[in-house]
């Protein structure tokens, strides 16, 4: 099976692909398709800084690193670029039909050398006094080491040709993005708006910026490098965690480069130049690209350029069960609760600890936090908490790839403010998204419990579709109190019957599922798996889903990542993957169980990192409406025939085929109006 399966690093270029035809769906929004191109090229950038860079450390370790991968990882790196390169073209044509679009609604992109006599003025002063400050070229024909430059950053290689020939200099200038403006407005006539790339005003001043040579000519053309970003932590137990998060991350700083991609309209000769002085070997990735480099800025562009094709907005759904006025503690006593972001708000949990961190009765708050937004209201509420006196134990994982330092800031400030901060397990990343309430009620104490699929993070809740049980059933609390009880002492653990954790008992738990719809399906009794998750790649995973399907056990996958299986293979799984406005990233499982469903929501993926190297926590639902909505839930996303691809082991991304006189059901838009048409009603617990 392992040859057989798809590597994951191809399965996600595919993912990625969905991405890029979004951005040439001509059927989004100017702003959706301008933002697709902008998230494309931010995945690319992390793809090449953890996924090339892993496989590249793996395939060091020469004819072992087959075996461990399952696949050869020179003929991968290899389809990479080729698979790329094709994307590259599939970008170009989308960025070009984007500026038409643009352009229809009065809104252009101008380089230097279409500009008039106002805006050159306007311009030469913007750059004399906003840009030039900014700008220190490194000058190669006068430095002796190999310049360090910045991952994740543009820079424009200058070649200056003297009217001396012996005098001319190459010179490398960092396009300062992260202090100013991507996109600068200049003036334009009326009823337009005319915007320039920062990258195109330094060209307009190079002749100012390098006015110390004699100047006969001067280009440039955009550069970046990509570097490895994997954070390689040392086992030394003499150092404190912390301190070995912060040292990898001055390591990451001078990480390998993976990637150097330049502009293909770069001479020959020129390259060569820059690649010898930068030391970028035949064994890195030289990519040939556009003019433009960064395409994530896209996210920033300016909005008032748009005003002309505004967005349509969507009002949250409240939740009749917590609304404004109502004690939240006695909802949710009185029944389970689920939350589906960004259909309904995340102020519903910010309420929740706002509540908690001013109620007397509460006496202790714990909650594992893995990204957290920029300025996080999560975070204030727990300080607050703090503050009035209340015990706050926060888990916060270190190791979250590039949110390492703003996790060891935001841990510092818990420290501060009398947090008990646990920083993650040694050895294991803690991937799990639990609160814990506990809440003194006549005169016992009483637990409340939130697990979600994704992280406590106001800010990706409006953008990714994640799941939040808000829960007082006893048999899911005492266990989150286990869990946090583990991450306190690692060298104690309790036996879980409701919780399912990984590394200790996930894998062996889904294998169980899995068998037992087997076993079902040869008695003739009902059996199906149906799973919506982000990533399918665990090899063993994988062989018993076909195992399952060989037996005859119906099974149903929504994948919107990495996808290692092949379903066409199989004649009983049907796979798609789902790329529309919100990213889908709610993890829900749902075994038919001889016809009484088991229904699951997640925080883990089915990779081997999720469930052997990480903390992650997989919960039952044991209430009965909320199972009957997840199904639903998983249902309508199913269904969806204008935004789901087919997955297969072609990788084509074909969109699913309606049926004759079958009307266009898009699951983003059917999802919304069906939480909104159908509130749960208030009801006690089940008895369990």
């Amino acid at each position: 099976m392992k040859n057989d399966a798809i590597p994951k690093e191809i399965s996600w270029l595919s993912f990625n692909e969905r991405v890029l035809q979004e951005s040439a769906d001509s059927n989004n929004s100017l702003r959706e398709r301008i933002n697709f191109l902008g998230i494309y090229s931010n995945n690319l950038d992390e793809f090449f800084r953890v996924r090339v860079a892993t496989l590249r450390r793996i395939a060091q370790l020469g004819k072992k690193s087959e075996e461990i991968l399952g696949y050869n990882p020179q003929n991968v790196h290899r389809d990479i670029y080729e698979i790329i390169v094709k994307q590259q073209r599939a970008f170009a044509h989308a960025y070009d039909e984007i500026l038409k679009e643009l352009a229809k609604h009065n809104v252009h992109i101008l380089k230097e050398t279409q500009l008039n006599s106002e805006q050159e003025e306007y311009l030469t002063n913007y750059f004399t006094k906003k840009v030039r400050p900014h700008l220190m070229p490194i000058m190669l024909n006068q430095i002796k080491s190999v310049p360090q430059l910045q991952d994740d950053m543009v820079y424009l290689a200058v070649s200056i040709i003297s009217t001396k020939k012996t005098h001319n200099q190459y010179a490398i200038v960092q396009i300062p993005s992260d202090v100013l403006p991507r996109f600068i407005e200049i003036p334009s006539e009326k009823g337009c708006n005319n915007l320039i790339f920062l990258d195109d005003v330094i060209r307009f001043g190079l002749r100012n910026l390098f006015h110390l040579f004699e100047i006969q000519d001067i280009s440039a053309y955009t550069i970046k490098i990509t570097k490895d970003a994997e954070l390689d932590i040392n086992d030394d137990i003499s150092e404190s965690y912390l301190d070995k998060v912060a040292i990898g991350l001055k390591k990451r700083k001078e990480g390998e480069a993976v990637r150097f991609i330049y502009d293909k309209h770069m001479p020959q000769g020129l390259l060569k130049l820059f690649l010898k002085k930068l030391s970028i070997g035949k064994s890195d990735t030289v990519l040939p690209g556009g003019r433009y480099h960064n395409f994530k800025d896209f996210l920033r562009f300016p909005d008032p350029c748009l005003n002309s094709a505004p967005e349509k907005t969507q009002e949250t759904i409240p939740c009749p069960a917590i609304s404004k006025g109502f004690n939240i503690f006695d909802a949710i006593r009185k029944k389970d609760i689920l939350l589906h972001f960004p259909y309904q708000s995340f102020d519903h949990f910010i309420d929740l600890l706002r509540d908690a961190s001013i109620d007397p009765q509460v006496k202790r708050i714990s909650i594992t936090l893995y990204r957290l937004a920029r300025h996080s209201a999560v975070i204030n509420a727990l300080v607050n908490a703090a503050r009035n006196g209340k015990e706050v134990i926060v888990v916060i994982e270190l190791q979250a790839r590039f949110d390492e330092e703003a996790n060891l800031n935001w841990s510092n400030l818990l420290h501060e403010e009398g947090v008990k901060v646990i920083y993650g397990v040694p050895g294991l990343k803690v991937h799990a998204k639990v609160c814990l309430i506990e809440r003194e009620e006549n005169k016992k104490m009483v637990l409340y419990s939130c697990i979600g699929t994704g992280n406590f993070n106001e800010n990706t809740s409006k953008v990714y579709t994640d799941l939040m049980l808000m829960t007082a059933n006893p048999k899911i609390c005492r266990e989150a109190r286990k869990a946090f009880a583990f991450f306190g002492k690692n060298y104690t653990f309790e036996t879980f019957n409701h919780l399912i954790l990984s590394p200790f008992s996930s894998r062996k738990k889904i294998t169980s599922l899995i068998l037992n719809e087997i076993k079902n399906k040869e008695k003739g009794l009902e059996a199906y798996i149906h799973i919506k998750i982000n990533n399918l790649v665990d090899i063993d995973t994988i062989n018993l889903l076909l195992k399952a399907s060989e037996a005859g056990v119906k099974i149903n996958l929504l994948i919107r990542g990495m996808n290692s299986l092949k379903p066409d293979k199989y004649k009983n799984i049907k796979a798609f993957g789902i790329v529309d406005k919100y990213l889908e990233h709610s993890r829900i499982m749902i075994f038919a169980n001889g016809g009484n469903p088991k229904v699951f929501i997640s925080s883990s993926d089915l990779m081997t990192r999720n469930l052997d190297r990480r903390v992650e926590v997989i919960c039952p639902i044991y209430d009965t409406d909320i199972k009957k909505t997840l199904i639903q839930f998983f249902n309508i996303s199913f269904k969806d025939n204008v935004k789901a691809r087919i997955l297969n082991d072609t990788l084509t991304n074909d969109f699913r085929k309606r049926k004759a006189n079958e009307k266009p059901y898009r699951s983003q838009f059917e999802m919304y109006e069906f939480i909104k048409n159908n509130y749960l009603p208030l009801q006690d617990h089940d008895n369990l």
